[in-house]
């Protein structure tokens, strides 16, 4: 048995296109445009590429981009008080702050002082209270691509047993609520789980986000599963250079599994997609419009 690809590349491509759509209308109807404001602080160099990354694909779609680069010594109050004024900005429908910011800087302070209706990704604490509560909130946006591509795959989730390895804010925690609210039976896992292989084994659904390479390998995988890798992890690949893998090794896992998403190639992609798709979501809530379907749960 070898297990079906999920295509992370292909499902976002097909995410932005939406977004596209979505946005065109938007304006030729409303005349309203989403704009996404980024802000960095330093020059972590994978930050960079990835705010860069961000802005290149929010103007691909048709939307508002606003960049906001600041010094790695930027004190506090400066920050929050460019967060303010975005707050303020009926032009700016989406606030991310670029993390990990320096070390100086309370990331929790700062995330906090984002208005909730526009923190796109989804980490202000009343985003995460609406959430596992089952209301309307802003959902992070990795664990809302992994949901979207489970939906796609399977339909129905309901009934499903699922299991998520790994208990951070921005992934295991919320995708744990996420698979509660379609009905999954959910058990959250991770590195210091007793007997974690016979946990793994049980479940219809795994999504590994615990941040090791290679952790869980195909014998911990119960044949015809569907398996999420979130991880991304730098390994060395001979002669000095190195490669990305996923949380889960690929080839034995592929050898059981009914599907797998790749690393790259899988997760990766949705994480820019969705927060561009809950941008548009957080516009159409600031301009009381029907929110568009499939871009949001």
């Amino acid at each position: 048995m070898t297990a079906s690809i999920i295509d992370g590349k292909a499902f976002a491509a097909e995410l932005r296109g939406k977004v596209a759509g979505h946005v065109a209308r938007l304006a030729a109807d409303h005349g309203v445009v989403p704009g996404l404001a980024v802000v960095l602080v330093g020059e972590d160099p994978a930050s960079q590429v990835y705010v860069g990354s961000k802005g290149k694909m929010t103007v691909e779609v048709g939307m508002r981009s606003f960049t906001h680069r600041l010094a790695a010594d930027t004190d506090e109050a400066r920050l929050l008080g460019l967060i303010q004024t975005l707050n303020n900005d009926p032009e700016v429908h989406g606030i991310l702050v670029q993390l990990p910011l320096p070390a100086h800087l309370d990331s929790d302070l700062v995330i906090n002082a984002i208005d909730p209706a526009k923190d796109v990704d989804g980490f202000h604490i009343s985003n995460v209270g609406l959430l596992a509560t089952g209301q309307k909130a802003m959902v992070p946006c990795t664990p809302l691509g992994c949901l979207l591509m489970l939906r796609a795959h399977h339909g129905s989730l309901s009934g499903m047993e699922a299991v998520v390895i790994g208990r951070s804010n921005i992934v295991g925690k919320p995708m744990a609520q996420l698979l509660l609210g379609e009905s999954c039976t959910v058990t959250m896992a991770h590195s210091r789980t007793r007997d974690l292989a016979a946990v793994v084994r049980r479940a219809d659904i795994v999504v590994a986000a615990v941040g090791r390479a290679r952790m869980v390998p195909g014998d911990w995988i119960k044949p015809g599963a569907t398996v999420i890798d979130v991880g991304i992890n730098r390994v060395d690949a001979g002669e000095g250079k190195t490669r990305l893998v996923g949380d889960v090794d690929f080839d034995s896992a592929a050898a059981v599994a009914g599907a797998i998403t790749p690393v790259p190639g899988g997760v990766g992609p949705m994480t820019i997609a969705c927060l561009l798709a809950n941008t548009v979501t957080a516009c159409c809530r600031a301009h009381g419009l029907p929110e568009p379907e499939g871009l949001t749960v």
